[in-house]
């Protein structure tokens, strides 16, 4: 089922608002629950975490930031 141009905004929107504060809460808390790691290693798993998140939603937010394709245009 393909979603339509204002579901897709709307359900970005939500992602951007709600799930992506949560999922910081969810990444931190669990970086905090295991010991020290190297500096390096770290840094790879929050970077990994910090572009993993959005890979699922990859389909909701194609094309959000133009214009609307359904909308009609002025006429010519």
């Amino acid at each position: 089922m393909a979603l339509s141009y204002k579901s897709r905004r709307r359900l970005s929107l939500v992602l951007l608002l709600v799930w992506l504060p949560l999922f910081i809460i969810i990444a931190v808390s669990i970086m905090t629950s295991v010991p020290r790691q190297p500096f390096l290693l770290e840094l790879l798993i929050y970077v990994v975490l910090g572009v993993g998140w959005a890979l699922p939603f990859k389909f909701v937010f194609k094309g959000v930031g133009k214009a609307d394709p359904d909308e009609n245009g002025p006429p010519e």
